[in-house]
């Protein structure tokens, strides 16, 4: 998933966050991390916020302060709806997700990344109010937490066929920390049209984005430039209007990293 970065791209790694799960960044990726001045997105998937301690979340943090390695929080988005109809299902998702918030005085991270996680098929029609609703209060209970930090809360489209949902939820949310992460894979894969659809729609709110690559056909993670999505239009349009959001590498491949930075190196991104 990580490998070291070609040392021609160094100063655009020193520009990008990448995207490490909590886990291997304590364990097999940290020496990788430190060794190349790679400044990790922190994933916090899967059973890490049950089983993990305080102390070791903040050692790790602690190393990387020493370092002066910044980092961004993913909060974990698998299993979760934030505008659940069952109560259970709310509490639950509620609560995971505020553990992930609890850990941004720890990090203090440049930003926290979660998943709206509409699915039409399931919350649209008569259940969307109901769905919008929840989903509301969800996002400015954990906006709060945040915003007592002064951390952006970036609000990414997944499974979502179009901006309308989360113009909507950051339209009510109403803060300045409340911004929008486009996550370009999923736009190919997911709702399998561009980022033009999205853009600029959501450009007062851009944040940051999540860099990987496709064919339109699974959501595949692979190298900037290796599958079909126009990445020089989306740069070209982010330079035209001034735009200057954060960036996340998410390659899923070995040296995945490298030929990403290889190809924002080619499309002169920076």
């Amino acid at each position: 998933m990580l490998s070291a970065p070609n040392p021609a791209h160094a100063h655009l790694a020193s520009q990008c966050f990448v995207g490490v799960p909590f886990d291997r960044l304590k364990g097999d990726l940290l020496q990788t991390v430190l060794r190349h001045r790679i400044r990790p997105e922190i994933g916090l998937e899967g059973n890490v916020l049950y089983d993990e301690p305080l102390a070791e979340f903040a050692r790790i943090a602690a190393i990387l302060k020493k370092e002066g390695l910044a980092c961004t929080l993913h909060a974990p988005f698998h299993d979760l709806i934030p505008g659940a109809l069952d109560p259970g299902v709310l509490t639950a998702t509620r609560g995971k997700l505020r553990k992930a918030f609890e850990l941004i005085p720890v990090f203090e991270p440049r930003s926290i990344v979660c998943h709206l996680n509409f699915e039409a098929d399931k919350h649209g029609g008569a259940r969307e109010e109901r769905w919008f609703a929840h989903s509301l209060a969800t996002w400015q209970g954990l906006l709060a937490i945040a915003a007592a930090h002064a951390t952006p809360m970036m609000l990414e489209n997944t499974y979502e066929k179009s901006p309308i949902q989360l113009k909507r939820m950051l339209t009510a949310l109403a803060s300045p920390l409340a911004r929008f992460c486009l996550d370009v894979g999923h736009v190919t894969a997911f709702a399998r049209n561009s980022w033009r659809d999205w853009l600029p729609e959501l450009a007062p709110w851009l944040g940051q984005l999540h860099l990987h690559d496709n064919d339109g056909r699974t959501d595949a993670h692979l190298a900037v430039g290796e599958g079909i999505f126009d990445f020089k239009g989306l740069f070209a349009f982010l330079r035209d209007q001034g735009l200057s959001p954060l960036v996340t590498l998410e390659p899923h491949h070995q040296a995945g990293l490298s030929t990403s930075l290889a190809s924002l190196d080619r499309m002169e991104f920076f």
